[in-house]
């Protein structure tokens, strides 16, 4: 496992489009129409925060770039770059599709309180390429995120908006403490691991 640095403009591109690929289908962007409507504006949401987690040097990926995973500890303040990835996702998203998601994100963005008030590590987004699915990847990444975690004496945190990815984080030793429900259907899964 790597930290993703030193990319040229070309690399960038390719990454945005390879995690933000891996997005098209979540949950969280169903309000943005169906699978194939919706990918030109989940890869530009996405772009947006890709570039984010890679300025803020939080982004890590398997030796063969396959897989993707960003890790930032709750003690970093981005907040410079926070709202760069905000200004460019409202520059980039029809402002009432992006309005109505964000109202909904904001029903459910708060759920995980009980630990993000005490140090921690944030999973901001774990992605595989879509090529390279069911493969192993996945559990690669979030056994980097739970070592990190071990060598900081710090609890992983990780939110998803898919109960298979939920699933699949219990089974790689998270616990699901929290879900909630927005007004749109979409529901948020919290979960935390203890090292």
């Amino acid at each position: 496992m790597k930290l993703v640095e030193g990319l040229n403009e070309e690399q960038l591109r390719r990454l945005r489009y390879v995690i933000g690929n891996a997005f098209v289908t979540n949950e969280l962007f169903h309000e943005l129409g169906d699978v194939q409507q919706r990918r030109p504006l989940v890869l530009k949401y996405m772009a947006a925060y890709v570039d984010f987690v890679y300025q803020t040097k939080s982004l890590y990926s398997t030796d063969d770039g396959k897989g993707y995973i960003g890790l930032a500890c709750s003690e970093d303040k981005n907040v410079p770059e926070q709202l760069k990835m905000l200004a460019a996702i409202f520059m980039r998203l029809p402002f009432g599709k992006l309005k109505k998601m964000l109202g909904h994100i904001s029903q459910i963005a708060d759920e995980n309180k009980r630990y993000a008030k005490q140090p921690h590590i944030d999973v901001l987004m774990v992605a595989v390429d879509v090529k390279a699915q069911g493969r192993g990847y996945a559990r690669q990444l979030v056994d980097f995120a739970k070592q990190m975690a071990k060598e900081k004496e710090l609890p992983l945190l990780i939110d998803t908006d898919m109960k298979a990815y939920s699933d699949m984080y219990q089974h790689f030793g998270c616990e699901l403490y929290n879900t909630k429900t927005a007004g749109n259907g979409v529901t948020r899964y919290n979960l935390i691991y203890r090292p």
